[in-house]
């Protein structure tokens, strides 16, 4: 199973780019299932469900977010029940929506999507490790292949989790920073592991946002409105090979694709 998993969509410039890139990327690369972090699709703050039926019409298969993901209020009604959209699974019970999934391929082959968020540098919510473990085993009942999306600030914790799911999941992708890290690499129980998978918006930004506003608010530290920066974009992602006999990824790969 050959498993795309593309970096947090920023805004209307993001869409678009995916739009663009993303039909022809996985006739090309023969895509099987495709994840796409979206907690910034709308207007670069939050997703709504005119933005996620957007990128599910574009070939994406389901949909994870993060600390964002309430920052658009008509979101909660929408993602209580749709299953394709993830909320972090370490919410507290009773918060709407599903943090994992079990999606069935055209081969009626199956795979299991568990999103994450850290706590490190993030809001204060259930432990991300206890809760992974526990709905790892839950899964592993009706999966082999179980891709993780730990949504998190620090690296540390990131690879902390890559460590600890090793052998247990197939990979761990971490999203969050916007910024693309270069330690693509296989664990040493099979476990593919990245501790950021980047972005997918304009280039000419400070993670998403126009450049001129992000240095004013490091200047002077007023708070504003931020908008999606403008321009070129670029789209991140990394493609995951895994057996589908033991759920071991056997390749991981980075990209960074424009028009």
């Amino acid at each position: 199973m050959r498993v795309l998993f593309i970096g947090d969509v920023f805004g209307r410039p993001g869409r678009l780019l995916l739009k663009a890139i993303l039909p022809g990327l996985v006739n090309r690369e023969h895509i099987d299932f495709v994840i796409t972090n979206g907690e910034n699709a709308a207007g670069g703050f939050g997703i709504t469900e005119k933005t996620a039926t957007e990128l599910f019409s574009y070939g994406v298969d389901c949909i994870t977010t993060g600390n964002h993901v309430w920052d658009k209020k008509e979101v909660v009604q929408y993602i209580a029940r749709n299953e394709r959209l993830l909320r972090p699974l370490n919410y507290p019970a009773g918060v709407p929506g599903a943090g994992s999934g079990i999606y069935t391929l055209k081969d009626k082959t199956k795979i299991g999507v568990i999103n994450l968020s850290g706590r490190v540098f993030m809001n204060a919510i259930d432990c991300p490790f206890r809760t992974a473990v526990a709905e790892v085993q839950r899964l592993s009942r009706e999966v082999r292949t179980i891709i993780v999306d730990m949504h998190a600030e620090a690296t540390s914790e990131k690879l902390a989790l890559g460590y600890y799911l090793d052998g247990k999941v197939s990979a761990v992708i971490g999203t969050h920073t916007h910024v693309q890290t270069a330690d693509e690499q296989i664990l040493p129980g099979g476990t593919a592991y990245l501790t950021d998978v980047g972005m997918t918006g304009p280039i000419k930004s400070v993670i998403g946002v126009k450049v001129e506003q992000i240095i004013e608010k490091f200047l002077f530290q007023i708070p504003m409105r931020y908008e999606v920066a403008s321009g070129g974009c670029v789209l991140s992602a990394a493609m995951i090979d895994v057996n589908n006999d033991n759920g071991n990824a056997t390749a991981i790969k980075r990209l960074m694709l424009s028009e």
